[in-house]
């Protein structure tokens, strides 16, 4: 298997594992649990953008377009 492959499969898989992290931590009622679970997604999610980095740098991942001024404060505003 070609590393592309291998470090764009990678970061769908840390992506998703981000994500059950999030779900688990909004779920949790027990405090000590909640704190691990985001001490581990912080880590993941460290690792997740390093592994972007170098992908980018690669050119084994195209990140989508930036979002125009206008948008993000488009946006902002719709959530103040």
């Amino acid at each position: 298997m070609e590393e592309k492959y291998m470090v764009n499969d990678t970061l769908e898989t840390a992506k998703s594992n981000i994500l059950c992290f999030t779900n688990s931590i909004i779920k949790s009622e027990n405090l000590e649990v909640k704190q691990t679970l985001e001490q581990l997604r912080t880590s993941l999610e460290s690792f997740y953008f390093e592994l972007f980095t170098l992908a980018t740098s690669k050119g084994y991942y195209s990140p989508t377009s930036k979002a125009k001024p206008e948008e993000i404060s488009d946006i902002k505003n719709l959530f103040i």
